[in-house]
C-alpha cells in the first residue's frame, strides 16, 4: 500500500493510541495552543504530569482561557503558561528564543502553529503561508536548539523538537521546483497558487526537516527533530480560507475527520513519546511512513539541498549565525 493510499486508509480505520508516556519533571512547549490541536496536545502534557507546559499565543486573552480551561480539566494548577509568539514578526520570534533560555530546562518543543490562507499578503518578506509556516518555523527551531542542547548535557537525555506537517505535502506536485529560485516564485503575485500554498509550505517543512537530519545525525546535534501529521482534525486552521473552501472543508470533516483531542495524540506522540529511531523521519497515525514521492525519489535530495539553502540564506539574514546553532 502506498503512503498515500496508507494516509487514506489510517484516516478511516485507525485512531491513535491515548498517550501514556509520563512526562514527571518537563517542560515542553507547544506552539499555537490557544486552541485546536494544540490546545488538546496540551491538556495531554498535563495529564501526564509535565512540571511545566508553555503554550504560546498571539492574543493573551485566548492564550488565558485556554490556559484555565485546561487546569480546570486536569486539576492541576501552576503547570500551563501563556507566552506571546507572533510568527509573523520576526522580532517577536526571536525575543520568545531569548526568553527560552532563561528556562532552567527544555525536554521538547512541539511547533505546531501555522497558517492556511487562499489570500496573498506579503509578511517579512514572504507571503504570509511561508513566513509562518517555513520561515518563522524554522528560526525558532534553529534559536531553541542550544537550549535543547543544553538539556541534553544537564540531564543525560535527547530532547524532541517536532515539526507538524500534513499529509497534504503528498497532494502538490511543487511545480515552483522548476523556477531558479523557489522562494522568489513562491513570493511572487502574479504566479502565486494559493489553492495549492498550504501543501506547499508542508512539503517544504518535510524537506527541510530531511536535510537538516541527514547532515546533523542525533550523534552530533544532541536533538530528535522529526516531523508528523495529525491526519485530518476538527480544527480552525481553514478559518481564513474563503466560503466554498470552508463549506467543503467542513463536509470533510463531518465525514472523516478525528476529534482534536485524538489528532492531538499524534502530537503528543512526536514530542515526548519516541526517539533517535525519528530522526528526520515523517509520521502518520504514530508511525514513521514514506513521504511524498517527489521527497523519496530521484530529485528529492536535490531539491532538499535547494530548499535548505535558500531558507538558510533567509534565515541568516534574519538572525545572522543562527544556522551555526547545528554545528554546535
Amino acid at each position: 500500500m502506498g503512503p498515500l493510499r496508507q494516509c487514506l486508509y489510517d484516516q478511516a480505520f485507525t485512531t491513535p493510541e491515548l498517550p501514556k508516556t509520563d512526562c514527571t519533571g518537563r517542560t515542553v512547549i507547544v506552539t499555537g495552543a490557544n486552541t485546536g490541536l494544540g490546545k488538546e496536545a496540551a491538556r495531554h502534557l498535563v495529564r501526564l504530569n509535565a512540571d511545566r507546559v508553555i503554550i504560546t499565543s498571539r492574543t493573551a486573552s485566548k492564550g488565558k482561557a485556554a490556559a484555565e480551561d485546561i487546569e480546570k480539566t486536569t486539576g492541576r494548577k501552576g503547570v500551563v503558561e501563556v507566552w506571546d509568539l507572533d510568527l509573523e514578526n520576526y522580532d517577536n520570534v526571536k525575543a520568545f528564543a531569548e526568553r527560552v533560555k532563561t528556562l532552567k530546562r527544555l525536554d521538547a518543543i512541539i511547533e505546531n502553529a501555522g497558517k492556511s490562507t487562499l489570500d496573498f499578503n506579503e509578511v517579512g518578506g514572504n507571503e504570509s503561508t511561508i513566513t509562518v509556516n517555513v520561515v518563522s518555523t524554522f528560526l525558532l527551531a534553529l534559536l531553541v536548539i542550544p537550549k535543547l542542547q543544553e538539556t541534553a548535557r544537564t540531564y543525560n537525555i535527547v530532547p524532541n523538537l517536532t515539526i507538524i506537517s500534513s499529509d497534504v505535502h503528498y497532494l502538490t506536485s511543487f511545480p515552483e521546483r522548476k523556477s531558479p529560485n523557489i522562494f522568489a516564485e513562491l513570493n511572487n503575485p502574479k504566479k502565486a497558487r494559493m489553492f495549492d500554498r498550504y501543501n506547499v509550505s508542508k512539503l517544504l517543512e518535510v524537506f527541510a526537516v530531511r536535510h537538516i537530519a541527514r547532515n546533523h545525525p542525533v550523534s552530533q546535534l544532541h536533538v530528535t527533530l522529526n516531523t508528523l501529521t495529525p491526519g485530518l482534525c476538527e480544527s480552525e486552521l481553514l478559518r481564513e480560507a474563503n466560503p466554498i473552501i470552508t463549506a467543503f472543508a467542513w463536509l470533510m470533516k463531518k465525514l472523516f475527520a478525528r476529534t482534536t483531542e485524538v489528532g492531538a495524540r499524534t502530537l503528543v506522540h512526536g514530542g515526548v513519546a519516541v526517539g533517535e529511531e525519528t530522526h528526520g523521519k515523517f509520521m502518520q497515525t504514530c508511525k514513521v511512513t514514506q513521504c511524498a514521492k517527489l521527497v523519496e525519489g530521484p530529485e528529492g535530495k536535490m531539491l532538499e539541498d535547494r530548499v535548505w539553502e535558500e531558507l538558510s540564506e533567509k534565515l541568516e539574514a534574519i538572525a545572522p549565525g543562527v544556522t551555526k546553532n547545528l554545528d554546535a
